[in-house]
């Protein structure tokens, strides 16, 4: 939602007269006041956006995403596109095919995530999480995460996968969350609100993407 209490006004141009053939001192001073006070008003907003608290008249893009339903893997000899089904942040990034992460403005992007790991078999188990750019696999972005065996049957092992990550993007690429499990076993997984005390829903996984400066490194 807007905050319009820390919106600045984009000053008009002035409304200059049209120069006369001949020298107009009253004309000159005219067009004199009339710059003047545009130039104030400039000012002031350069002064505005560099100050202190700048940022907050700096409309970025951003975005952030969730999913709500458990993600599995058939196999361990295939990478799985994490997907997501809520979007509850959106300016400037957006999802499409249920794994892409869209920009509409190139630059260096920070993407986070947090995924919640289940493990329901007897042995620890690693599983890969990695990012693909315009459906390429990005080199070195890899991170390998470790889940405890199961503590039961009924009870399995957690964990919370979670990195951040800078990559650079051009206008209109996506990119995407990859992971690949070492046991079928090991799975994504969201949980419903709790009781006693009441706790919010666990989302099986949080990605946020946002614009850090659109000069690359």
């Amino acid at each position: 939602m807007t905050n319009l209490y820390q919106q600045l006004e984009t000053p008009a141009p002035p409304d200059l007269p049209s120069p006369g053939q001949t020298y107009d001192e009253r004309l000159t001073a005219q067009t004199h006041r009339g710059l003047l006070v545009y130039f104030r008003k400039l000012t002031n907003i350069l002064s505005a956006v560099i100050g202190p608290r700048g940022g907050k008249y700096l409309n970025l893009p951003y975005g952030a995403f969730e999913d709500g339903t458990d993600q599995t893997a058939a196999n361990t000899t295939t990478a799985y596109a994490i997907t997501f089904d809520t979007t509850d942040y959106s300016n400037g990034i957006t999802l499409s095919n249920t794994s892409r992460l869209n920009v509409s403005q190139g630059g260096l992007y920070n993407v986070q995530f947090s995924i919640q790991f289940k493990n329901t078999t007897n042995d620890t188990q690693d599983v890969d999480v990695w990012f693909r750019k315009n459906g390429t696999d990005i080199a070195k972005s890899n991170s390998r995460f470790g889940l405890s065996q199961r503590k039961s049957a009924g009870d399995p092992s957690h964990t919370i996968a979670s990195m951040n990550y800078f990559v650079d993007l051009a206008e209109n690429d996506y990119i995407q969350i990859m992971w690949r499990p070492s046991d079928i076993g090991v799975s994504i997984e969201q949980y419903a609100a709790g009781t006693t005390p009441t706790r919010p829903v666990i989302p099986s996984v949080i990605a946020t993407m946002s614009f850090v400066s659109n000069l690359s490194a």
